[in-house]
């Protein structure tokens, strides 16, 4: 028989920490009450109980030398009034998910907003909730509630609302109830309020209770949460069963199951998980392989709650076990240290860092001192073992807490890549950043990160102290902070390297370090082309300065084309009137032909040029691709044109003798041929 505990079994954040406040305030001799149970477990109750704590109801029955503990459902704005008038000493544990959305409702309240709060009415979470509402607040429970507020109600169609879920509502109805809120309300404020922890164990709950044949829900029968697990279950599973302890488990209930998951609510003690588990393994093996499934369920039991008892171990060190060693000899593996006890101690390489790549020999060397934490001894060998991993979590651990509080920027080096993201090591603290949240693109690569500093922020502290950061929030600052000097201090004729970013048929867009700039395909070359990639393609590295840029519409046009590579400049440089030059005919028009001097400059050979007698068309002297000889009679470097004569090589003679009789007749082509060439050019132009 397969017994599968769920991962996030057993308290959640917010319960541990104010059962946590309650068991501190006892071992420090404090006489404490709680405003109702501390949580919904007749269990931990009666073990508190038995340790002096009382339940009251009302703030008025607090006594003189007691302290109120106010649990983390919260309660009403007004409840805290009334202590606050009365003397009474609270410690608020009121879960830091619920408070925030007081301080939600509240908000929207002052700000005239109707509130809606999906729901249980009766739960003393929402009752809190609507405690700290100061206009009109509604509560519904699943979508047909919904539906029946809203056409008993149409005015919050339309009307400005503020939407927010109880920590421990049914994900998939709030899911619903946020479609008709979307569709039928048109001015609302929808906040995602169900608990991380809550989607996490109905998630957990789905997915095991369909690939169960048996599903067992452990936690009060008054646990809100508990009672939603059951429910996810019992759609998939028809054999689920809600238990508060291991006693109520039958092996009637088990018959015909292969397989059996394991889940238990928000308010469940660990203690009570391990000891179902255990009367499970009994009930559900032969004797003979009981010892077996006991040792992989332990097993697997241990693994959910050795961080847990690891930083419990952690809370409970005092000012004995933490001692100074000075180093006396280093291995790659092992650190021996005499730290005046008596004893031989040792630090191994898995005790000195998290990080599973450490040389201990680069580390530390003989006379270092280290602050550690004794965490076992051998008086019969006469050895310790010490560590200074866990000391730094100490100290590390209130720095991490400080630095989610305060939206801190930490640092630390990235040590790993594992599934799903990276590791850093930060204050002797492991930082778990999820792969998208590592890099600023989802496309560049973690392993890069490997070895590097890197600047972090903590976004999740969650249960058994694992955190969650984001390298890419502070990557998105610096990236904004760079833009905003960029586009501040950008100006036409500033010069970058940048890289071809895309291709289109009008041109290449160019990266130049986080903003785009387009280089138009005329811009590309002094030649006309018909695709940019015919110069650049994607990748390659580009010199380009600023042509235009419009800061509001953040656009920027560049120039890549080189003035040293103008056909112009060379042209200018190389050649003047009177030169002779072996030139290709490349077109033919009526009025003559176009002959190619240079790449990008084309000239033009009138019809009244090409030959030493009169030719009906070019065609009749010339072909395109011929190449001949012609001489340069005329430049206008403004307008950009060259004319060429053919006739003025073959007969010199006779063409000065044609200049003088027909001096009128040259006048009147040259205007015409500027006329022409104009048309031509706006002809090429729009080709």
């Amino acid at each position: 028989m397969k017994i599968t505990l769920a991962e996030t079994a057993g308290f959640c954040f917010g319960v541990k920490r104010a059962v946590d406040m309650v068991y501190q305030l006892c071992n420090e001799g404090k006489k404490v009450c709680t405003l109702g149970p501390i949580i919904h477990n007749a269990q931990l109750v009666s073990d508190l109980q038995a340790k002096g704590v009382r339940v009251v109801e009302n703030v008025n029955d607090v006594q003189d030398d007691e302290i109120l503990v106010i649990r983390s459902h919260g309660v009403p704005e007004e409840v805290m009034n009334s202590a606050e008038k009365l003397g009474v000493k609270t410690v608020d544990a009121t879960c830091p998910f619920v408070a925030k959305i007081h301080k939600i409702v509240k908000d929207a309240s002052n700000n005239c907003q109707t509130v809606l709060i999906a729901g249980d009415a009766k739960h003393k979470e929402v009752i809190g909730i609507i405690g700290h509402c100061s206009g009109p607040v509604f509560v519904f429970e699943d979508e047909n509630s919904l539906m029946e507020l809203l056409n008993k109600h149409p005015y919050l169609k339309e009307e400005k609302t503020c939407v927010v879920a109880q920590t421990t509502f049914n994900k998939k109805i709030w899911a619903e109830c946020e479609k008709i809120l979307k569709k039928y309300c048109t001015n609302q404020s929808i906040f995602g309020t169900i608990c991380n922890a809550t989607s996490m164990r109905q998630s957990e709950a789905n997915e095991l209770s369909l690939l169960c044949d048996a599903m067992v829900v452990i936690g009060g029968q008054h646990s809100s949460n508990t009672k939603k697990l059951y429910d996810v279950c019992k759609i998939n599973c028809s054999k689920t069963l809600l238990i508060e302890t291991a006693q109520e488990l039958n092996a009637e209930f088990f018959k015909g199951a292969k397989s059996v998951g394991v889940v238990a609510g928000a308010s469940t003690p660990a203690a009570i998980i391990k000891e179902a588990i255990k009367t499970m393994t009994e009930i559900l093996n032969p004797v003979e392989e009981q010892a077996e499934a006991a040792e992989v369920v332990q097993k697997s039991f241990e693994e959910m709650t050795d961080e847990e008892a690891f930083e419990a171990s952690l809370d409970s060190l005092n000012s004995d076990k933490k001692v100074k060693g000075v180093v006396v000899q280093v291995t790659p593996s092992e650190i021996l240290v005499d730290y005046n006890r008596g004893l031989t101690g040792y630090v191994s390489a898995d005790e000195y860092s998290y990080d599973r790549n450490v040389d201990l020999t680069k580390e530390v060397k003989v006379g270092d001192e280290l602050n550690l934490i004794i965490m076992r001894t051998d008086d019969m060998e006469g050895t310790a073992m010490l560590s200074k991993r866990r000391y730094d979590a100490i100290a590390g651990w209130d720095k991490i807490v400080q630095a989610k509080e305060n939206n801190e920027v930490l640092s630390g080096t990235v040590s790993e890549v594992v599934n799903g993201g990276v590791v850093v090591l930060a204050n002797g603290i492991r930082v778990f950043i999820p792969a998208s949240q590592a890099t600023l693109s989802r496309n560049d690569s973690l392993e890069e990160l490997k070895g590097q500093e890197v600047n972090f922020r903590i976004i999740e502290i969650g249960r058994r102290r694992r955190v969650i950061g984001s390298i890419r929030s502070i990557l998105r600052e610096q990236r904004k902070e760079v833009m905003a000097k960029f586009w501040e201090e950008i100006s036409v004729g500033d010069k970058f390297t940048g890289t071809v970013k895309s291709l289109t048929g009008y041109g290449a867009f160019v990266d130049l370090g986080g903003v785009d700039g387009m280089i138009h395909i005329t811009e590309l070359s002094w030649q006309r082309i018909k695709n940019p990639s015919e110069v650049v393609l994607v990748g390659d590295t580009v010199e380009v300065y600023v042509k235009a840029v419009d800061k509001e519409k953040r656009k920027i046009s560049l120039g890549y084309k080189k003035d040293d590579e103008n056909p112009w400049t060379i042209f200018q440089s190389n050649y003047k009137v009177d030169d002779v030059v072996k030139v290709t005919i490349v077109s033919m028009t009526t009025y003559g032909a176009f002959a190619r001097i240079i790449p990008g400059i084309d000239g033009l050979i009138h019809i009244s040029q090409i030959a030493n007698k009169h030719i009906a068309k070019p065609q009749d002297e010339l072909a395109v691709g011929q190449e001949v000889e012609a001489k340069i009679i005329a430049v206008d470097l403004d307008k950009k044109r060259v004319s060429l004569s053919i006739r003025a090589l073959l007969e010199p003679e006779v063409v000065e003798e044609a200049v003088e009789s027909t001096e009128n007749e040259v006048v009147a082509t040259a205007s015409e041929e500027e006329v022409v060439v104009a048309e031509s050019v706006a002809e090429e132009v729009a080709e």
